[in-house]
Order: structure tokens, then sequence, then C-alpha cells
């Protein structure tokens, strides 16, 4: 990249700009996940949307793809040579309406930021499990978390879109304006523009009754095959998951966890803290736990449920939905990662089912799922051990197969080996897949936006 064009860029924008050599470059292209490693042409550190669109403006007069990354999770493809890269960290400005019960949320807004906010007003946004990950990002993927079960995808609610599409241009995108782009952003991820800010719906979620449930490895095989018949009784206020683990002897694991094998079952009831008791009364009195956090809890406290680790690494994750989970696919599940295995990866189901299943108000790009469950195996890279990472995954897909319904949702996907067109493709019904494809065509048939789970402007060969 000619210095000088660098330098015009620089003058033009109110955010910094830097080049590989840069104090500062590194800083603003490492991510969550370092197993995708950049080194794009440059970077521009955006401040506001008119800084996006200079940079995509640049980024077209001079051929070069566009990278988006607030945090780097679920990170796909590496930003090469040819790629200007976008650290939209610097846009980390919301503004919640109570009374509408909306929330408008730039592309740097981390859902941490803005919960806390929400909070005050006896309202709560659809978050991730994980609230230190991107809100934008996350919900432009469809965005499944503790609430999904009753309300549904992230991505079904919501309102209002600016996004700056390849020709340079901030547009807005609503149900009645650009009313295709409207449906391809909301499920479709940054394959068509970057976008700036959304506008969400809030709920008058104050509390949860949630927290985790976590049994010994001798108890584990009859708690996991229990949980699968326990799951499938539960209304859709009640939102679950599990987790298996050989728990480090590590600071900032709970002493009783440290060491030892747990089975860690996560509970999120939307109710009365009594029926969230009643509702999981059986299984604290299938057996004794190391660890009992499920409590009422004010919703600032929700990210504890699931206790996601902030650390970056080199993570390699993969994930399917299972058109069944019952006590002969809970026996898989404990062939893979039970007790006394010596799994790469570590594998988390978490059931579906209820409002996730059901079409929203206004139709989006999401693939609605009618499969029960989903399966979410992630493995941590590192010096020699990728082939036993990869090797594994590779075991637990084969071992589900008969139960793998064939579809997927790419916010839970990380990693290189993850980004085909047929991949992800599973992600969305053939019919939206179609569409999505057509509209890469009209928005971006260029594919400036390719530094993700791609969706090529034209179909792939075969």
């Amino acid at each position: 990249m000619p210095p000088e064009e660098v330098r015009k860029l620089a003058d033009s924008v109110t955010g910094p700009v830097f080049l590989p050599d840069d104090s500062g470059y590194s800083e603003h292209i490492d991510g969550f996940d370092r197993a995708v490693e950049h080194r794009p042409a440059v970077v521009v550190a955006v401040a506001d949307a008119e800084d996006v669109v200079t940079a995509v403006r640049f980024a077209r007069d001079h051929g070069l793809a566009v990278a988006v990354q607030i945090t780097g999770h679920g990170a796909a493809l590496p930003a090469d040579g040819n790629t200007l890269f976008l650290a939209t960290r610097g846009m980390n400005r919301y503004e919640v309406d109570p009374g509408r019960r909306v929330a408008r949320l730039e592309a740097g807004v981390l859902w941490q930021d803005v919960i806390p906010e929400t909070a005050r007003h006896g309202l709560a946004p659809l978050n991730g499990s994980a609230p230190f990950v991107g809100a934008v990002s996350y919900t432009l993927g469809g965005g499944v978390g503790v609430m999904s079960r009753r309300y549904g995808f992230a991505a079904d609610h919501v309102s209002r879109i600016e996004v700056v599409t390849a020709d340079g241009e901030l547009r807005v995108a609503t149900e009645e304006e650009n009313t295709d782009l409207f449906w391809a952003l909301r499920g479709g991820k940054g394959n068509f523009g970057v976008v700036t800010a959304i506008e969400v719906e809030l709920f008058e979620v104050s509390r949860l009754y949630g927290g985790g449930l976590f049994f010994p490895a001798e108890s584990a095989p009859e708690v996991l095959r229990f949980y699968s018949e326990w799951a499938a009784g539960m209304p859709e206020e009640m939102g679950s998951s599990f987790f298996m683990l050989n728990w480090p002897d590590v600071d900032g694991v709970p002493d009783e966890l440290r060491g030892h094998f747990a089975l860690h079952l996560r509970i999120c009831y939307l109710g009365a803290p009594e029926e969230g008791e009643r509702l999981i009364k059986p299984l604290r009195d299938l057996a004794p736990t190391l660890l009992d956090t499920v409590a009422d809890i004010p919703y600032t406290e929700v990210g504890t449920i699931h206790n996601d680790p902030p650390t970056p690494g080199r993570y390699h994750i993969n994930t399917f939905q299972l058109t069944r989970f019952d006590r002969e696919v809970a026996d898989v599940v404990l062939s893979l990662v039970g007790p006394g295995t010596q799994s790469a990866v570590a594998l988390e189901m978490r059931q579906l089912g209820g409002a996730l299943a059901r079409p929203p108000e206004v139709p989006n790009a999401v693939a609605h799922v009618e499969a029960p469950f989903q399966v979410y195996s992630a493995g941590v890279l590192g010096i020699g051990e990728d082939d036993a990472v990869l090797a594994d995954q590779d075991k637990v897909v084969e071992a589900f197969a008969p139960w793998n319904s064939g579809t997927r949702m790419l916010n839970f996907v990380a990693g290189i080996a993850h980004t085909d067109a047929a991949y992800v493709s599973e992600a969305y019904t053939p019919e939206a897949y179609a569409r999505l494809v057509a509209l890469k065509n009209t928005w971006d048939p260029g594919n400036m936006f390719r530094v993700n789970h791609n969706i090529p402007p034209v179909p792939a060969e075969g």
C-alpha cells in the first residue's frame, strides 16, 4: 500500500490508521480467537459511521477486501495483505429508550456495556451467554442466548439497521426501507456491508432464576441420562444446557471443581423463583453436587450462568444440531467426553425449541430450527496439538451422524477449517441461501465483504 495513499486516508478519518510496522497495529487486529491470524494491509480504528464510509470507499477505490472486527469471537478467515481491516471497538456508544423498550447500539458495543443501563429500567436485551461479545455482530449472526427459548433469536427483534454497503453509501434498512437488505442482514452476518448501528427490542426482565449445577464423575452418567428426559418436558421459559470438562487445577477455577471432572448443567428460568426451584428439584434430588449456584439473580449477573471464559486463545469450534436427544444419544456423549475419556475437545449441548422454532413476525434469513438440541464442540489449539483437536472434532461429527440434522448456527463456529460455501450454506434453508446469493449479487457483486463465513455472490460450482 503506497504510504502517500495511506496518509490521505488517515487525514480523512477521525480514528487512527495503522500500517503493519506501526505501534498499535497488532493491538487492533488481535482478537479472542488467535487461531485466525490477521495481517491486513491497513487498519482503521473507526470512530464513527463517517469513518466507515470513508474507509469502505478507500477499499473500493484500491481493490481491497474489507474485514470487520470488534472482539474476534467466531473468527473465520484471516485478513491478508489485500484487506482493509476495520476495528470497531471505538464505536461504543449506545442509547436506551425505556419508553419504546428499544436500544440503539453502535458497532463496537459489548453486551456488558449496555446491560447495566437497560437493567436500571427493568429491561434486558437478548444477549448471548457471554456478555463480553459484540452486540451487533452477535445479532447479525442470529443470536442464541439464555432467553432464546422464550423470545427467539436476537435477530428476530431488530427494528432498524444502519449499514455502509460496498458502494460506500450509508443506508438505513428497516421493514419499510431497503427491505431485502433488512432481511439479509438479520442472519447473513457481515456479507452485505459494514453495520454501524442497530436498534433492538428490550424485554421486561429484571431477574432470573439461574446458575449452574455441577455433578461429579460418579453421578454424571445417571444425571445426563435423566436430564435428556427432564429437558423434553420443560416449558419454553426454562432454558438449559450442559458442558462436560476435566476442570484444570488453576487459579480462577472454584475450589470445588479444581482438578475434577464435572458435568455442568446450566439453568435459566424466566418466572417465579419458587416455580424454577420446583422444576429443577428432580435434578437436585438425583445426586449430590460439587457446586450449586442456581439462585434468584439480577439480570446484570446473567453471565454467571455459563461463566464462559474471557481469555483469548487458539480455538477451533464446530457445531451442528440434533434431531433428538434421549438416553441413547446421552450415552454417545458419555463415550466421547464422559468420565475417564481423554478427548482433546470439550462438548456443550444446548436445548433449542420453543420460540426458536417459530417464524418471527418480520421474516429474516435466520433458519428457525426444529431441532431440539445443538452440539458445540470446542478445542484449544497448541503446539503439536492441532491434529489431535481436529481428529477429535471429526470423531464428534461421526459419532452423532445418525442424529445430525444437517443444520448449524454460524455464531457457534470458529476456525478456518469451516469456511467453505457448502459448510456455510448449512446454516440456512436452501430457499434462504439462494435468496442470500441473489442479494449478494445485488449489494456486493465484487465480494468486498468476504473475510467472514462468506456467501459468494455466485453459486459455488458443483
